[in-house]
């Protein structure tokens, strides 16, 4: 496992993770039998991680979780998702006047699922609605990432209050999860329609969720 894990890492954080300490439980690849990608990795002990790098790992979390790709739909009470990025200018929210309502699908208005297709094939044309192999829908309000600071995005991914119950190790695992349905979070690296995808890969965000946890869920100031 720890050879395979090695030749997966993008950023080489699997090799360090495990010269840093034993591993523990290993979460083997998701998508075996839906079609996602394989995501193998095994958790480190806790404190194994030095404060330092889980720090550095939370920066990178960041730029993942504040990107458009996931920010966009991580929004708050006001339940309307966002369209902002490279090709949008300002953010606005989303047109024709959409909103999700408190069900968070549309329930109470216009089901997002009248245009955003349950489809694992995430290749559309330019403009067209985005689809996944979930049904569309936006995170609980309590997952709100759009407009919030790294501080807070922190404070809420270290509170399982705010995260469905799910610790470090948990959050990975429903990264692995989604990803192996071809869900969202495996949509955000491959948008289609010429969309820019989120940064780094799946692979070193996992990796990284594992880093920070391990460390003790370091989080900045502000």
């Amino acid at each position: 496992m720890s050879q395979a894990i090695t030749r997966r890492a993008g950023l080489g954080l699997a090799a360090l993770l495990c010269a840093l300490a034993p591993l523990s439980l290993a979460l083997g690849p998701a998508g075996a039998e839906t079609g996602g990608p394989e995501i193998s990795f095994e958790i480190p002990e806790p404190g194994s991680v030095p404060p330092t790098l889980g720090a550095e790992a939370f920066e990178r979390i960041y730029e993942v979780v504040s990107h458009p790709r996931c920010a966009n739909c991580h929004v708050g009470e006001d339940n309307r998702p966002m369209w902002s990025g490279p090709s949008y200018g300002a953010p606005r929210p989303h047109g024709m006047n959409i909103t999700a309502g408190e069900s968070r699908i549309g329930a109470e208005t216009l089901l997002c699922s009248t245009c955003h297709r349950t489809n694992g094939d995430f290749d559309t044309d330019p403009h067209a609605p985005p689809r996944a192999g979930l049904d569309w829908r936006l995170p609980p309000v309590e997952f709100q990432w759009f407009d919030r600071s790294a501080a807070q995005v922190c404070a809420q991914l270290s509170d399982p209050e705010r995260t469905g119950g799910r610790d470090w190790v948990e959050l990975a695992r429903h990264l692995t999860e989604d990803a192996g349905h071809r869900g969202f979070v495996l949509w955000g690296w491959n948008p289609g329609g010429g969309r820019e995808p989120a940064p780094y890969s799946l692979q070193t965000h996992v990796e990284d969720i594992l880093t920070w946890g391990a460390a003790g869920m370091p989080c900045p100031e502000s």
